[in-house]
């Protein structure tokens, strides 16, 4: 996959399948569409491009916007890569971008940068400004510039219909289990290994303090999970805890620490990248360290019943 972040850098394509959004979290749905242009542009010997945006339009149209996000950039990246697209097109979105008419836009991008034969959209996919655009602007335009328009209906799963908003909802439940079945992967943190209070190692259970540097990234809810992380190729299992910890620190603030059940060794200044399975039960607060201990060597055990 050939990451393009200015169009003009992007070389000419002749057949290419367009589709377009934030695609945030990359999920069934999203997934689902991404099938269809890789399918088409199979059909018709040309190219499939995903046209996105970054920053989310969000984030810069509601300066004070309680918006968090499923994926990174760079963890929506690793996840396109992985479906087998050939281009991915990133715009710089601005307040001068979010003015532009869905017509111009359709226009000067779709048609005269992209060079798109058939454009596929999501379920009620609206674009340009105020939103303005919409499937049936699509059909009127696609006539006049010489490109197909393919809607794709909303992804069900257990007839729940799959949107980013539903995932990031179950997240801050703690439901990753939910999420995931909607993500049709396991829900990812990625972060850089910092040097903690070394309390974990006194009582036995050593832990890597992971500092996530996107501010918008969402961190589920407070809470101990069975997790799986990716560590220079490798797998380990691992229990990942998420919030103050109230036993050992008074008034804390919020800290992500994964134990690694099956690892020794030193990971400071390491990048690491979790996997969450499963909620065990929520933060508590224990009389003592003993008691921590005994509870977390239970968690542990829990783990490894379910990795």
């Amino acid at each position: 996959m050939k990451v393009v972040r200015d169009l003009s850098e992007l070389e000419l394509l002749k057949k290419s399948v367009v589709t377009t959004g934030t695609f945030d979290g990359v999920h069934l749905g999203h997934q689902t569409v991404l099938k269809s242009v890789l399918a088409a542009a199979k059909r018709v010997g040309g190219k499939s491009v995903l046209l996105t945006f970054h920053p989310h339009p969000r984030v810069v149209l509601q300066q004070n916007t309680s918006l968090k996000l499923l994926t990174t950039l760079e963890e929506k990246i690793e996840l396109l890569e992985e479906i087998g697209l050939d281009y991915l097109v990133i715009l710089p979105f601005t307040k001068e971008f979010s003015r532009k008419t869905s017509l111009s836009f359709v226009r000067e991008i779709i048609v005269a940068q992209l060079r798109t034969k058939v454009l596929v959209i999501g379920y009620d996919h609206h674009f340009g400004r105020n939103r303005e655009g919409s499937f049936e602007h699509l059909q009127e335009f696609g006539p006049l510039y010489g490109f197909q328009v393919k809607e794709i209906q909303a992804k069900d799963v257990d007839q729940i219909n799959v949107s980013s908003t539903k995932i990031r909802a179950a997240l801050e439940q703690g439901q990753v289990e939910e999420a995931n079945k909607l993500l049709g992967y396991a829900y990812r943190i990625s972060g850089e290994v910092v040097r903690g209070d070394q309390i974990g190692t006194a009582i036995g259970f050593p832990t890597a303090n992971l500092q996530v540097a996107d501010p918008y990234k969402l961190i589920p809810q407070n809470g101990v999970y069975a997790v799986k992380v990716e560590l220079e190729g490798r797998q380990y299992k691992g229990m990942l805890n998420i919030g103050t910890r109230p036993t050992v620190v008074s008034q804390g603030a919020i800290t992500i620490e994964v134990h690694l059940i099956d690892f020794g060794g030193d990971l400071y200044g390491q990048q690491v990248e979790v996997e969450m399975i499963a909620r065990l039960r929520a933060e508590q607060s224990f009389p003592d360290q003993a008691a921590l201990k005994e509870q977390l060597a239970k968690d542990r055990e829990y783990c490894l019943a379910l990795l």
